[in-house]
């Protein structure tokens, strides 16, 4: 009797075999938890895989999207080949500070803007005595710097030569056009009134020879290369404001002075009608072959 007891006892589970289950059990959640706080270290995973870059070959581009698979990561991160220089298709930003949050653009045309905007500036200061006796005014458009001379203080009405007492500000300007850079265009305009003399036959004539008188004066020092000059002679045909009254055509009746810093910008915009040569000279003659 006491036998049999004995072998029902002896069959089951051993009792220390809950206890390693249990352990087990443990051991499983304390691994998945762990797992659960991980996160990937993309930075490491770049490094190691670009220290492989030498011997599997070039990274291969994967799509962000791109669902991972249980393969090697040389299969999946590298492709065999001979590295090639690629032109890339994203703006990357080149700085030592970590700290930035916006990209840095240079612009090929911000230095000329603000080598104009220093002209300018330069130019208003030199002439302001000019700018406040209202005998012209300096603006920029553009790419080109204007002086616009008022008749008022440079012509008689209906006349081509210069005011005595206007001869030093046309020295200055020549001046200050030769420490600068690009075409000098000179450009004479009028009225809309019409206009007939012994001396000019229509508004076309006036307004051009106002700009050669204009750029000869402007030559008689010798600081201007000639070759940088261009007369044009507009008539009445680009007015600044309609001429509907006395004081608008007094203010349309100019010679501009421009400075072009580009190429679109060395003839005017708007054609002069058909039939009517509006450039009477392409480039200005010598001090000395001026018109008596």
């Amino acid at each position: 009797m006491d036998m049999e007891e004995q072998e029902e006892h002896e069959e089951g589970t051993p009792a220390w075999v809950m206890t390693f289950a249990d352990l087990m059990s443990l051991l499983m959640c304390f691994f998945v938890l762990l797992l659960s706080f991980s996160e990937m270290d993309a930075e490491k995973f770049k490094q190691l895989s670009g220290s492989m870059k030498e011997a599997f070959g070039v990274q291969a581009k994967m799509k962000a999207d791109f669902i991972p698979k249980g393969t090697s990561v040389v299969t999946t991160e590298f492709s065999p080949g001979r590295p090639d220089t690629t032109a890339l298709d994203s703006i990357r930003q080149h700085t030592v500070d970590t700290t930035k949050n916006t990209l840095e653009f240079t612009d090929g045309d911000g230095k000329k803007d603000a080598d104009l905007d220093a002209a300018l500036e330069k130019l208003k200061k030199e002439l302001s005595e000019e700018i406040e006796e209202e005998k012209l005014s300096v603006r920029r458009e553009d790419g080109r710097i204007i002086i616009q001379i008022h008749e008022q203080g440079s012509f008689a009405s209906g006349y081509a030569d210069i005011k005595d007492e206007f001869l030093p500000t046309l020295d200055k300007i020549a001046i200050l056009c030769a420490g600068m850079e690009g075409i000098v265009q000179v450009t004479g305009h009028t009225d809309d009134v019409p206009m007939s003399s012994v001396r000019f036959r229509s508004n076309w004539e006036l307004s051009s020879s106002r700009a050669v008188t204009v750029a000869h004066r402007l030559l008689a020092n010798n600081q201007l290369d000639p070759r940088r000059i261009v007369i044009t002679g507009l008539a009445w045909t680009q007015p600044l404001v309609s001429n509907d009254t006395a004081a608008n055509r007094t203010q349309n009746r100019r010679v501009e002075i421009t400075i072009l810093q580009s190429i679109e910008h060395q003839y005017p915009s708007s054609p002069a009608p058909e039939n009517e040569a509006s450039t009477r000279r392409d480039s200005a003659p010598s001090p000395e072959q001026s018109p008596t």
